[in-house]
């Protein structure tokens, strides 16, 4: 493929589906690309993140605020209190401790929490401040806040400092190698033997990624596997799962005991699944198009084939369930090219609408996207740790701070599992793919607002054929539920909505028999027509339990009632779980 630098890439070069090799758009010119070589470097140092954006940001808010004598009166006379619970307890996790109710480690906390209070106010409700400036204000306040918690420092934290005297020292010294470990594992040059972390110890097809079966299908873009039936007769329409390429496929393939696909194969459905290369500098090129035409269609195509034309039940979970959604809708127009008949179409944590993404819109804006378009330039990609970075970053009190705490000062090692092992085994995206993706769902909401094109003409949302089975989770920071609803204003067709308790990958991963597992789902003797979220949320019943069966069940009802035997599997290219997913 080319490596030509090239500049945004514009909507109609989407109307070329066979478009391998071609330039993201029209080449930059000398000035252009001195331009992005710097805003590269820029970004290499800031980690993505637009110093001018954030300057922007800040500069709105303090000028706005130096005007605004009454909110600065409000702040100096305010009382701010921490915040507590019925017996008295500081209300904040960090701080409930038995260690934490005792002088001076309460008064460190609390007046922690009544500075937290302070800055809260005081990034919001400036009159005049844009509310995107406000919010990445507000944000930014949080993350420096949870960087100088009490909890975070041994002088400060008696939880602590009572390890360390109860070990001798011992819970330092493992907090010590701890962190040396993850140093040297992180600067370590390509090629030198280090120490493999825990998590290493799930491997796909050794202990993840077990369930048998075949790779039926392969392009230069993904692997289409088929899964071997665990039972006499199947129903007659086959399950195609179109996941992620933000990670690899294997988070609904994880342990045999909490697998989607197991749980799908054992209940009768013959299951396909596509598993996407993982690209590198010399596909960055690689447009959305090609994800549709050569990822989702191209499935479609060779699973209709092998199932001798069933109608199929298609899975996005994410990425890929957008990625179906805009299939969808293109399928349904009346003009539309076939690729097989969709029995039906199940979201999970996909969005749609993208006015409301949550947090990570904080990092949308053109000022943000020019930097990151920049930096994607250089390299052709965008890179796995990057991503995960920007995920980390939402949630730094947990994911961040409250782990190197654990890690380095207490000297404790979380205990892998198979979901934390998916979770480091990161993706590459493609310069040209991930920019198209920011730029018109993130940043202009195409999608929802009918200018996204498939094959040069725009695509409607409304033109997708039911039955949509839409599935949110409760603690979503990817795809909060709220924008995953959004759905249900975009779509005439029939909704089932599961709001399953959890975050993005644990709601999704919900195996039956898991502990503390639950979802709420609308009652029959609900009324009927639109609902708000907030209607929505108060009129569901709360179900004990895993949300798979009753989206099987659902499955069923929307499948041929006589099953069938079990379809041959077409020309093996090798065993499950594939080459692709192996791929660093």
């Amino acid at each position: 493929m080319s490596s030509t630098p090239t500049t945004r890439p514009q909507a109609p070069a989407r109307s070329s589906p066979a478009r391998a090799g071609k330039t993201g758009g029209p080449a930059a010119s000398p000035s252009q690309t001195l331009d992005l070589f710097v805003q590269s470097q820029m970004a290499k140092l800031t980690g993505g993140v637009s110093p001018i954006g954030m300057g922007l940001a800040f500069m709105d808010w303090a000028c706005h605020l130096l005007t605004s004598p009454g909110k600065q009166l409000e702040l100096l006379t305010q009382t701010y209190a921490a915040p507590v619970t019925a017996d008295g307890k500081l209300a904040d996790g960090r701080f409930s401790g038995p260690e934490w109710q005792r002088w001076p480690f309460q008064q460190y906390a609390q007046n922690f929490l009544q500075c937290q209070q302070f800055w809260e106010q005081a990034t919001t409700g400036v009159r005049g401040v844009a509310p995107h400036h406000s919010q990445v204000v507000n944000f930014t306040a949080r993350q420096l806040l949870d960087m100088l918690a009490p909890s975070n420092f041994m002088a400060t934290n008696p939880e602590v400092q009572r390890a360390a005297m109860e070990s001798g020292g011992r819970s330092l010294a493992e907090g010590a190698l701890n962190w040396r470990k993850d140093v040297c594992r992180k600067l370590a040059p390509p090629g030198m033997a280090v120490p493999e972390p825990a998590d290493a110890s799930y491997r796909p097809g050794v202990e993840v990624a077990l369930t048998e079966g075949e790779v039926v299908f392969r392009n230069e873009l993904m692997e289409l596997i088929q899964y071997r039936p665990q039972t006499a007769s199947v129903y007659r329409e086959p399950v195609l799962i179109i996941p992620s390429w933000i990670m690899k496929y294997y988070i609904l393939d994880l342990s045999p005991e909490n697998s989607m696909v197991r749980y799908l194969v054992e209940q009768g459905h013959t299951v396909f699944m596509v598993s996407w290369h993982n690209p590198g500098a010399a596909e960055r090129n690689l447009g959305m198009d090609d994800y549709l035409e050569r990822g989702l269609y191209a499935a479609l195509d060779q699973v209709a084939a092998a199932c001798s034309g069933a109608p199929v039940h298609t899975v996005g979970y994410c990425l890929g369930g957008t990625l179906l959604a805009i299939g969808a809708a293109a399928l349904g127009a009346a003009d539309a090219p076939r690729h097989g008949a969709l029995a039906s179409v199940t979201l999970l944590a996909a969005q749609t609408d993208f006015s409301e993404p949550g947090e990570l819109g904080l990092f949308i804006d053109d000022s943000e996207l020019a930097f990151l378009d920049a930096l994607m330039w250089k390299q052709g990609y965008l890179d796995g740790d990057q991503m995960a970075a920007s995920f980390q970053l939402l949630h730094a009190r947990d994911l961040v701070w409250s782990r190197m705490m654990r890690e380095y000062l207490l000297g404790q090692r979380s205990a892998p599992n198979d979901l934390m092992a998916w979770n480091a085994d990161a993706t590459r995206l493609p310069f040209r793919m991930h920019s198209e993706y920011l730029h018109s769902l993130f940043l202009r909401n195409d999608l929802a607002e009918g200018r996204y094109q498939v094959g040069g003409q725009p695509i409607a949302l409304a033109d997708m054929a039911g039955p949509l089975f839409v599935v949110g989770t409760e603690r979503d920071h990817v795809s909060p539920w709220r924008s995953v609803y959004k759905l249900h204003l975009l779509s005439s067709a029939p909704i089932d909505f599961v709001l399953a308790s959890g975050g993005h990958n644990a709601g999704i991963v919900s195996e039956p028999g898991h502990a503390h597992r639950s979802y709420r789902q609308l009652s029959t003797q609900a009324p009927s027509g639109y609902r708000s979220p907030d209607q929505w949320l108060a009129q569901s019943e709360l179900v004990d339990g895993s949300w798979w069966p009753c989206w099987q069940q659902w499955l069923v009802r929307h499948s041929t009632s006589k099953r069938i035997k079990p379809p041959q599997s077409g020309q093996s290219l090798g065993a499950a779980p594939g080459h692709f997913v192996l791929d660093a």
